[in-house]
C-alpha cells in the first residue's frame, strides 16, 4: 500500500507535468502570440498529442484514490459528459483537440485544437489542488496522533492519582497541558516572547492572538495554578480532587483548543 508521502511525490510530479502540457498545447496548436507567452525555462516541450494521454491516465488514477469527488469534473474536461447538439468554443474538450476538430463559419474559426487550452488548465488546476489536500490530510493525521498520545499520558496521570501519587500525577498533567499549548501556538504560527515559555506564556500568547477567549484564558490560568501546586513544595499538598480537576481540565483543553 503506497505511503502518504509517496502520493505527495506523485502529486508534485504530475502537477509539474500538467503545467508543461498546458504550454505544450499552445506550442503545438497556438498562435505566435500564444507561443511568445511560454516561459523561457521551458525550452524543450513534448508533443502534446503524444504526452497527454499517459499523463491523463496516471492523473485520473491518482485522483480516483485521493479525491474521488473530483473525478467526474476531471473527466468532463477530457470528453463531454452529455451529448452535444453542436461543438462550440465553450464545450470544446481535450478529446476534440486530440482529434484535431476545427469548426469554421463564413471563413471565421469558431473552434480549433487551441480551444482546449482552458480544459487543460482546469485539469492541471485540479491536480495542483491535491497539494493543499495533502497538507490538510497530514495536519489531520498529526492532530489525531498527538491527541492519542495525550490521552495515554492523562490516563497514566489518573492511575497515579488514584494510587495516592498526587504530585506525580499533577506534574504529568501539567506537562501535557504545556506541550499541547505549545503545539497550538506552533500550528497558528504564533511567535513567543520568551525562549523558555511556560503555560502562562503560551496562554497569554494564544489570548493575544485571539485563538482563545478570556474565559478559556482564565480557565487555563486556573489549571496552571493547580499544576504549580503539584510541582512546588508548598504548605499543603494537592488533594486527589484537585489533581483530578487538573486532569479533567487538561483533557478538556486538548479537545477544545486546537
Amino acid at each position: 500500500m503506497p505511503k502518504l508521502d509517496d502520493y505527495e511525490k506523485d502529486v508534485a510530479r504530475l502537477t509539474a507535468i500538467g503545467r508543461v502540457l498546458y504550454y505544450a498545447l499552445y506550442h503545438e496548436h497556438g498562435t505566435d502570440h500564444d507561443k511568445a507567452s511560454i516561459p523561457a525555462e521551458l525550452e524543450k516541450l513534448p508533443h502534446f498529442s503524444i504526452a497527454y494521454q499517459p499523463w491523463y491516465s496516471e492523473a485520473l488514477s491518482l485522483l480516483s484514490q485521493v479525491l474521488p469527488e473530483r473525478v467526474e469534473d476531471f473527466k468532463a474536461f477530457y470528453s463531454s459528459k452529455t451529448v452535444r447538439k453542436e461543438i462550440t468554443f465553450a464545450n470544446y474538450t481535450i478529446s476534440d483537440c486530440l482529434k484535431g476538430l476545427v469548426g469554421r463559419l463564413r471563413g471565421e474559426t469558431l473552434y480549433s485544437p487551441r480551444s482546449a487550452a482552458n480544459a487543460m488548465f482546469q485539469q492541471f488546476s485540479i491536480i495542483q489542488g491535491l497539494e493543499r489536500r495533502f497538507k490538510s490530510t497530514l495536519f489531520d493525521i498529526k492532530t489525531l496522533v498527538h491527541a492519542d498520545m495525550l490521552d495515554d499520558e492523562l490516563h497514566a496521570a489518573e492511575e497515579l492519582n488514584k494510587n495516592g501519587f498526587q504530585r506525580g500525577a499533577g506534574a504529568i498533567a501539567g506537562v501535557v497541558l504545556e506541550g499541547h499549548l505549545g503545539a497550538v501556538c506552533d500550528r497558528h504560527q504564533i511567535k513567543l516572547s520568551k525562549s523558555k515559555p511556560t503555560i502562562s506564556t503560551f496562554n497569554d500568547a494564544l489570548k493575544d492572538a485571539s485563538v482563545i477567549d478570556v474565559a478559556q484564558w482564565r480557565f487555563i490560568q486556573h489549571l496552571g495554578d493547580l499544576r504549580n501546586k503539584c510541582d512546588h513544595k508548598l504548605s499543603a499538598d494537592p488533594s486527589k480532587a484537585e489533581v483530578q480537576e487538573l486532569i479533567d481540565g487538561v483533557r478538556k483543553i486538548t479537545k477544545t483548543v486546537l
